[in-house]
């Protein structure tokens, strides 16, 4: 794979990094990749080599390319952490994805951004609200930790799946009811748009490896307005597993200037969710659909969906929002998935004896029962 002709553009209201990929082993076209935010967030925001390199290695990887060749200069921490990222997603892949070359010329110098900054990534989900709002409890707004940015992506779940389309009035509603909390919390909403996801939008891809390197690419781009960016952990560690955002991996996509933090994987999903029940904003306006329906911020109907019901119905909050607009889940709701795929019964199992002590033994013996069919 070739990385070439980094380009930055400023055009119909939006600042544009791109660069143009050439695959050497399969047969794809070149692509035109990008990342891009409107202009009022320009300032920091550059075509930056890290970028582009973070976010097309698991495609290469997973495409069977042999090296990555880049025209521009790296940094060396980026080059030796991504040299750590691939040895571990070939030990999670039994060498499918063996490590391959990475080709390019290393930077010497590095201009450390004064004042620091801090950023995080948002997508209106119980991870990154709980993140955020634990950063508001333990950071004093004098601190360089203290978040400044909040990070949107398009291109991520809403536009990520190129057949689906874009969906760009999903993504503003969406934007709509996250800049309601980020405004709460002090926070700039920054919107981002990219495609990277397309060069390569296979599921096991996307899942097991590749989503937290479109997050760390994101970050790259920003590299002259944050030196830390927080990313919202995915699972706990009990239940850590293979996945494109994981402690192992993303720390590994930081450079020397810009340092990615996997954080909160010592709590549980549903201490995440009391967290941000204990935010009003937050808990009226929250995102998990990924149905990415055209009327409703939530469908209620999805797995995912039904599955925060079910949470916020075992704390016995589930009432308390807008943010459904059904206040009841029943069997038949839950019936409808199989729970027992891709690490789903360790959000399911602690819901069991909360759910009973909350009088819903229907629900509980609905789950018991689901996952008893688990391999």
């Amino acid at each position: 794979m070739k990385i070439l002709d980094l380009n930055l553009t400023r055009e119909s209201g939006f600042v544009t990094a791109s660069a143009r990929v050439i695959f050497e082993e399969c047969a794809r076209p070149e692509k035109e990749v990008y990342i891009k935010t409107p202009l009022q967030f320009a300032n920091g925001f550059e075509a930056n080599p890290d970028a582009f390199l973070v976010g097309c290695l698991l495609p290469a990887l997973h495409l069977g390319e042999k090296r990555i060749f880049m025209d521009q200069e790296i940094c060396p921490f980026l080059k030796e952490g991504l040299g750590v990222a691939m040895k571990i997603l070939s030990h999670w892949t039994k060498g499918r994805y063996a490590p391959i070359g990475i080709e390019a010329k290393t930077r010497k110098d590095l201009a450390i951004l004064s004042p620091p900054r801090t950023g995080m990534v948002m997508s209106g989900g119980m991870d990154s609200l709980a993140a955020l709002r634990l950063n508001r409890l333990n950071y004093p707004k004098g601190h360089p930790g203290y978040v400044k940015d909040s990070f949107f992506l398009h291109g991520f779940d809403i536009g990520g799946v190129e057949e689906r389309g874009s969906k760009y009035h999903v993504f503003d509603r969406a934007m709509d009811a996250i800049l309601k909390i980020t405004r709460d919390a002090g926070t700039s909403l920054v919107p981002v748009y990219t495609n990277i996801r397309h060069l390569c939008d296979e599921r096991e891809l996307w899942l097991n490896s590749f989503f937290g390197a479109v997050l760390a690419a994101m970050a790259h781009t920003f590299g002259n307005r944050i030196n830390l960016m927080f990313v919202g952990s995915s699972y706990d560690i009990p239940n850590l597993h293979p996945c494109g955002s994981h402690p192992l991996l993303d720390p590994e996509y930081s450079s020397y200037g810009l340092r990615i933090r996997h954080r909160d994987y010592e709590m549980s999903r549903l201490e995440k969710i009391q967290i941000v029940s204990q935010w009003d904003t937050a808990f009226q306006n929250f995102r998990v659909c990924l149905a990415n329906v055209s009327d409703q911020l939530n469908c209620g109907k999805c797995e995912k969906c039904v599955r925060t019901m079910t949470e916020l119905t075992a704390l016995g909050v589930l009432q308390k929002t807008r943010a459904f607009a059904a206040d009841e889940v029943t069997p038949s709701d839950i019936e409808q998935f199989d729970i027992t795929i891709r690490v789903r019964p360790p959000f399911y199992q602690p819901l069991i004896p909360l759910l009973r002590q909350k009088g819903r033994k229907d629900l509980a013996d609905t789950i018991e029962r689901l996952l008893k069919k688990a391999p």
